[in-house]
């Protein structure tokens, strides 16, 4: 290559990082202007991490940690979790299984004390799928007595044993129904197998190995530096969400990590720093409704997508993975409400790092109403048989309540269009010939009509 040749490849390569390098600050810009946004409008409070070939591409938090102390959020905030747990216990008892210490086609009374006879036929691979048929033990009791339970300390053995009793749902592989107790279950058979605690076999086998220093079960009692607060709305109000004894979600839903950790974590599951080829082959091969073992794998914009999120009192987050374009999006959030979810910020995410359509949520304006047109909306609307919507007034603030939640205050866009802050939905009240209410009508994942019962 001449001295003239050799110019001209130096400046193409200068012009084509230059290029790089711009693409990727207002890919960044738009990230920030749509995180932003949502923060602004009060639809998010948590930490976002992008990256691409194992880079980090953005990564920056957003809100409060602490609304108390008005601690913000960064990539080091620490967050609960919740099922996003359920990769980590199924990786576990691939570990497990490459070790010759158990078989996923092996029948869970083998290491089920007192098992039922109903739980004969249910294999590891059934709990790890959820195709068990086994009742989930957080959908069995009424939301009052799941929460009076989530604040008791329990032992693995002793919770599988609380529900023993129950019968099947469905012939055991028959199936899929989302099941947290076969993932308790499952923990209970990593520290049988293991002779180690479920928190321990962790530590040991991945979070050390991988350098994962800001991962770990949670407890009741740890102080945690750096730990989110999370939050919930409650009666239209803003509250810190319930207790809850981190024994209770156990391996369903028990750790805590941050969004680097994560990514982290992500590279090396797509690797071979945890499980060898064949064993990674089956954690992502879907039995049914798009669930492998701890995760979801689907298409999102014919693009491969493996995923997995999780809510727990407080907080709800979102992992994906794109494996062919070898993308990762984390989105941790300390808020159990609002719209957009985790999901679909990562979505939109994704959508913003390709150059594809998205929108960014605009803000409701509140419009000024006199209260005295609420007495007309206060009653009970009925959605479904089981299902009544019960609109309230208390002082100048409309409430909506449906069958078995929480009180919810809705705000005036006009004076019979009306929406909650908390998600993505809105309510019309329609009146008849005589001007009396006669139904409203909910839009929310589509239209749907509801009669004036009360």
């Amino acid at each position: 290559m001449n001295k003239n040749s050799f110019r001209l490849f130096i400046t193409i390569v200068l012009l084509v990082f230059t290029f790089l390098s711009i693409q990727a600050q207002d890919t960044n810009a738009k990230f920030d202007e749509y995180l932003s946004a949502i923060t602004k409008q009060d639809r998010f409070s948590g930490s976002v991490l992008v990256a691409r070939d194992g880079k980090v591409l953005f990564s920056k938090g957003y809100g409060l940690a602490n609304l108390e102390w008005d601690i913000p959020n960064s990539p080091q905030t620490k967050f609960r979790l919740g099922s996003i747990t359920k990769q980590f216990t199924a990786a576990s008892i691939l570990l497990l299984q490459e070790r010759g210490k158990l078989s996923i086609k092996a029948p869970i009374c083998k290491y089920v004390e007192n098992c039922p006879k109903a739980w004969e036929p249910v294999t590891i691979h059934h709990l790890l799928t959820h195709t068990s048929g086994i009742p989930s033990y957080t959908e069995v009791k009424s939301p009052d007595e799941f929460r009076l339970m989530s604040l008791q300390r329990v032992t693995p053995a002793g919770f599988v044993d609380s529900f023993k009793s129950k019968p099947l749902e469905f012939a055991v592989g028959e199936k899929m129904k989302y099941n947290n107790s076969g993932y308790f279950i499952l923990g209970h058979i990593i520290e049988k197998i293991s002779g180690q605690s479920y928190e321990a076999f962790l530590q040991q086998n991945i979070f050390t190995p991988l350098k994962l220093v800001n991962t770990g079960y949670d407890t009741a009692t740890r102080i945690l530096k750096a730990r989110a607060t999370g939050y919930a709305e409650r009666d239209g109000k803003i509250i810190n969400s319930e207790q809850m004894d981190m024994t209770i979600p156990y391996a369903a839903g028990s750790l805590y990590s941050t969004v680097e950790d994560l990514f982290a974590w992500n590279e090396a599951l797509f690797s071979d720093k945890v499980l060898t080829a064949e064993s990674r082959m089956a954690m992502m091969t879907v039995d049914k409704n798009n669930y492998a073992y701890g995760l979801t794998v689907n298409q999102q914009n014919n693009r491969k997508v493996v995923s997995h999120g999780g809510g727990i009192n407080g907080f709800s987050t979102f992992l994906m993975r794109l494996p062919e374009e070898k993308v990762t999006i984390v989105v941790l959030r300390n808020r159990e409400y609002g719209q957009p979810n985790p999901g679909k910020i990562s979505q939109d995410l994704a959508a913003i790092l390709f150059g594809e359509k998205y929108e960014i949520p605009q803000a409701k304006i509140i419009a000024q109403v006199d209260p005295k047109i609420y007495d007309a909306y206060v009653g009970d609307y009925q959605l479904a048989p089981n299902f009544i919507l019960t609109v309230t007034r208390e002082g100048d603030r409309l409430m909506t309540q449906a069958t078995g939640q929480g009180k919810i205050e809705i705000f005036p866009e006009s004076e019979t269009r009306f929406f909650p802050k908390a998600m993505e939905a809105h309510l019309v009240f329609v009146k008849d010939a005589s001007g009396k209410v006669s139904h409203l009508i909910l839009h929310q994942n589509g239209e749907h009509q509801a009669k004036k019962i009360k």
